[in-house]
């Protein structure tokens, strides 16, 4: 496996911070993770500092524009979207009382990332509050997975030797297993709520 990522990064390397670009945008703490871990393998040639600054890149704009279509949309968005009344609930008593904090952390916050942007546009949070507090969070957030991802690749060299190409292997197996479910059941909740809604209306 270390042979076939080695290979892969050298014939593709121009195609990977792009791709961190735009996968950050929607999400990213896992494809930060693994490149900088791999990034730790000195021949794949992966610099960390250009793989924070294309992940800060991609966080800071998604969340923007995120933050916009909120302001705009998002009411009547989040209205289609009843499966998310917990989390939107508890991030909305959060941006309520600690503004500034929640801005600064929503990244780290597991299962929230996507729908904080949408709820900070919706309260009303001003335009260069939001700019400056978005700009430095997502700065902090990309070099903490991208030398997070480094760090743990090297100790899993020292510890593991070639081994840790299995175990960052099986990281993203069960990474991706986890998505799938997650899509699965909002997809089924979805079903189940629709499908109330035609009984309830005939």
């Amino acid at each position: 496996m270390e042979d076939f990522v080695q290979t892969v990064l050298t014939q593709y390397s121009y195609l990977l911070y792009p791709v961190i670009l735009v996968w950050t945008f929607v999400e990213g703490e896992t494809v930060v993770i693994i490149t900088g871990a791999i990034a730790a393998e000195g021949s794949t040639h992966i610099n960390v500092e250009l793989l924070a600054l294309f992940a800060f890149a991609g966080s800071f704009c998604g969340d923007q524009l995120y933050y916009y279509i909120g302001r705009k949309y998002g009411t009547p968005l989040l209205a289609r979207w009843p499966t998310l009344g917990a989390k939107v609930d508890w991030a909305f008593r959060l941006v309520k009382t600690h503004p500034k904090l929640f801005i600064l952390s929503f990244r780290f916050i597991y299962g929230i990332r996507n729908v904080a942007p949408f709820v900070i546009g919706i309260s009303g949070v001003p335009r260069l509050t939001y700019f400056a507090l978005n700009f430095i969070a997502a700065q902090v957030w990309a070099h903490t997975f991208a030398w997070g991802g480094y760090l743990l690749g090297t100790a899993l060299e020292d510890w593991l030797g070639s081994n840790k190409w299995l175990l960052l292997g099986g990281f993203v197996a069960v990474a991706s297993g986890v998505a799938l479910f997650g899509w699965w059941r909002q997809k089924r909740r979805l079903r189940a709520l629709d499908a109330a809604e035609a009984v309830a209306s005939e």
